[in-house]
């Protein structure tokens, strides 16, 4: 696990030897703008992680789960929400899952 999503970036990128400039055009973003996300001062895009997962040959999911989980933590700390609301909101996901279950089991 690294600190934020950024650093994830920096070490994918310097591990595979490509330069900002090079891993922004691949993700369409320009090389200031990638540095910023490396560097914690900018979020990343989700919708540009089917393009860095396919850059450096990652599972989607796995790397999806890295991300949300970043986007979590950032909501939970700048709310200065204890920890229970993790535990609050692994029920609320419970029933939501339970509800759509049910919603696609109904017959019309």
């Amino acid at each position: 696990m690294k600190k934020h999503f950024g650093e994830y970036i920096r070490n994918l990128r310097t591990n595979k030897g490509l330069t900002l400039t090079q891993l922004g055009a691949k993700l369409e973003l320009d090389s200031a703008n990638l540095s910023k996300i490396e560097n914690g001062k900018r979020e990343f895009d989700e919708k540009r992680l089917v393009l860095l997962a396919s850059e450096f040959n990652l599972d989607f999911d796995a790397l999806k789960i890295e991300f949300i989980s970043q986007v979590i933590a950032n909501k939970i700390y700048e709310s200065s929400c204890s920890l229970d609301v993790l535990h609050l909101a692994e029920k609320k996901v419970n029933y939501l899952r339970q509800s759509n279950a049910k919603q696609k089991s109904l017959k019309f």
